[in-house]
């Protein structure tokens, strides 16, 4: 047999995580592995030696705001240059799927503080994906990587009953249903949830199990940036917890990290033997907008509705007391405004360009923005425990790597270009904290499995060939506070369905990615 491309001497790592590295050659068919072993005889259209190179299969980012952007924007490549082959689409919950353009128009005002500008590229069809399908369809031949759906519970809930602050009525929570079906009959690997966005956290426990039931009738499972801004994060694990237990559907938290808060609730999951997964990005900072950061009744309606509320003199003083106790205020970046004003300044030195106190400032931003602001909010703890939070955090059995990436604004966050090299170098590399073998597994075996991918995450025969060849010795990310827009170094090819979208660590500007459903 001829193959088309083979891989020479590389150290096979197979994503299982129960097979230690093996020096073999890798033979690639059209979309397939078809071989692994001695393929020193065959015949091969590319032979590309990956001596001292690690060769595995493709890295999975289950929450990444990058839809939009793979679509063409300026970060089209950020995650394949890291090794990242598939992207799950939704994250938190956001879509524009089965909306009328001005609901939906509303919501891309509100979710733009994540993608920036609406592409050009898709100015013909904008809004008007009326079904699932419809929007899928628009990723065929356009995408480097492979793309994923999940159910955008904030756009079911927004096309059922609209911005409304209250619980479903039994009409609307059927019609949520309806829509959900939908979603997982087009092979949604779950329902995803933004619990802190608007609309989807007015949600009450009674919809969310509601939907969770119908989810884990298809093998679907719920995966959430959970309700931490109205219960905590103690309290947003628990009602998780409830949920796995009422719905009796497996959960994956977002973003998180193991701390003095988490590990006993952790603990209580493994008494229990609940079906609990969760992601980290491994920063010691995360990104959204401020407007998360102002009480949440004064977050409620569209945008709109938002910005006309909090300019009424009462909700002003209150958000500004708000403020002044319940935001990151140290080094905290702005990365992207409506305006442009701002951009890569600490919102410290940003407030102090206008002589307004600070909290007073961030209250200001918002209005003036009209809700479009990103900010990179470092968390509120010395350095030395940030780290040992992350060195728990990097080890723990339950998690997965995932970089919450956010895209096409100026100034992102560092993880978008370097969460999965910043894994291999800091944890593995330099801390050796975990083998390749634990590494990879929690960057492609753990996710296709835990969302249902059965076709990928594993460097096995007859599996598709999405495949990563990257030098552990120089495996690094680049990006940083000061200059996130740096790409990871390390990968030298990157195949998608047997195509290759990096070669010699170059982009080729292939878009082999195809739209994959739940198995």
């Amino acid at each position: 047999m001829d193959f088309d491309i083979i891989f020479q001497h590389g150290t096979v790592i197979d994503g299982t995580r129960n097979q230690l590295g093996f020096v073999a050659d890798v033979g690639v068919v059209d979309d397939r592995i078809v071989a692994v072993g001695d393929l020193s005889q065959k015949k091969g259209q590319q032979v590309i030696d990956a001596t001292d190179r690690i060769v595995c299969p493709g890295f999975i980012d289950v929450h990444v705001h990058s839809e939009m952007s793979l679509l063409g924007g300026r970060d089209q490549h950020a995650g394949v240059i890291q090794g990242v082959t598939t992207q799950l689409l939704a994250p938190d919950g956001f879509g524009w799927t089965g909306l009328d353009p001005q609901t939906a128009s509303q919501f891309w005002q509100y979710t733009k503080f994540a993608y920036a500008d609406f592409p050009s590229e898709l100015a013909a069809e904008a809004f008007n994906w009326q079904t699932p399908e419809a929007y899928l369809e628009i990723f065929a031949g356009r995408t480097p990587a492979n793309v994923c759906p999940q159910v955008p519970h904030c756009t079911v809930r927004l096309a059922a009953m609209g911005w409304e602050d209250r619980p479903a009525a039994p009409d609307e929570l059927t019609q949520m249903e309806q829509a959900t079906r939908s979603w997982m009959e087009a092979g949604a690997t779950g329902i995803c949830l933004g619990l802190d966005y608007q609309p989807g956290a007015n949600a009450d426990l009674n919809e969310l199990v509601t939907l969770c039931r119908l989810v884990q009738s298809y093998g679907g499972l719920y995966a959430a940036h959970i309700r931490y801004e109205l219960l905590g994060r103690q309290a947003a694990w628990e009602e998780t917890l409830e949920i796995c237990r009422q719905a009796e559907i497996p959960v994956h938290i977002s973003h998180e990290r193991v701390d003095e808060v988490t590990q006993s609730v952790l603990e209580q999951v493994d008494r229990e033997d609940l079906d609990l997964t969760f992601e980290s990005y491994l920063y010691p900072a995360g990104m959204t907008h401020l407007a998360m950061r102002l009480p949440m009744d004064l977050q409620t309606g569209s945008p709109e509705e938002m910005i006309d509320k909090l300019k009424q003199p009462a909700a002003k003083q209150r958000a500004i007391q708000h403020l002044s106790t319940n935001l990151e205020k140290d080094l905290s970046i702005i990365g992207y405004t409506q305006s442009g004003r701002y951009i890569g300044m600490t919102l410290q030195e940003a407030a102090e360009s206008v002589n307004q106190p600070i909290d007073e400032f961030a209250y200001n931003l918002v209005v003036e923005e009209e809700g479009v602001e990103t900010l990179i909010m470092f968390w509120q703890i010395p350095e030395e425990k940030s780290e040992r939070i992350l060195n728990h955090t990097a080890v723990h059995p339950r998690m997965m790597i995932a970089s919450d990436g956010v895209y096409e604004i100026p100034h992102p966050h560092p993880r978008g270009y370097g969460c999965f090299a910043q894994f291999g170098r800091k944890f593995v590399k330099e801390r050796q904290l975990l083998s390749w073998e634990e590494a990879i597994w929690k960057m492609s075996g753990f996710p296709a499995e835990r969302f249902g991918l059965k076709d990928r995450g594993q460097l096995k025969e007859g599996l598709a060939a999405d495949i990563v060849v990257f030098d552990p010795e120089t495996l690094a990310d680049k990006s940083t506070w000061s200059d996130p827009l740096q790409p990871a170094v390390g990968v030298e090819h990157v195949l998608v369905n047997g195509q290759r979208v990096i070669a010699n660590s170059a982009v080729t500007n292939q878009l082999p990615g195809r739209v994959l459903r739940r198995s």
